[in-house]
């Protein structure tokens, strides 16, 4: 019998990124699997690039969210 404290639950690989726009400094939330193309709301320079499963993040990455 397996004790429950000993059982381990995986952490997942994707979450919530706080990225910075390289351009104006605009500061946008990007979660990290995305499948759309994202733009900065200020100023429309692409802060993430979709490539199929984990996307490029073409800005600053500030902090990770949890």
């Amino acid at each position: 019998m397996v004790k429950r404290e000993r059982i381990l639950i995986p952490k997942p690989r994707s979450s919530f990124l706080l990225v910075q726009c390289p351009n104006c400094g605009g500061e946008r939330i990007v979660f990290s699997y995305s499948t759309i193309p994202i733009k900065c709301n200020n100023c429309g320079a692409p802060l993430a690039r979709n490539t199929g499963g984990k996307c490029e993040i073409l800005g600053t990455v500030l902090k990770r969210l949890d």
